[in-house]
């Protein structure tokens, strides 16, 4: 159960990176108008970015910990 645990939370982590990297991508490329969330703020998107960077690494050490 543990590593179920593990491989799900890196699952998020992942689409959390995809989401918020997409929106800043598309928010400096000047396309607000198809970026997932609109651009609604660039401190927003790096601080998530961050964020799931962190769950990401947290989730696979303790998954390599697992093994």
């Amino acid at each position: 159960m543990p590593k179920a645990l593990c491989l799900t939370s890196l699952v998020v982590a992942a689409l959390l990176l995809l989401l918020f990297l997409a929106d800043l991508v598309l928010r400096l490329a000047g396309l607000t108008d198809i970026a997932p969330l609109q651009g609604a703020s660039l401190l927003m998107d790096a601080g998530f970015l961050v964020f799931a960077a962190i769950l990401a690494y947290l989730s696979w050490s303790t998954y390599r910990e697992q093994v």
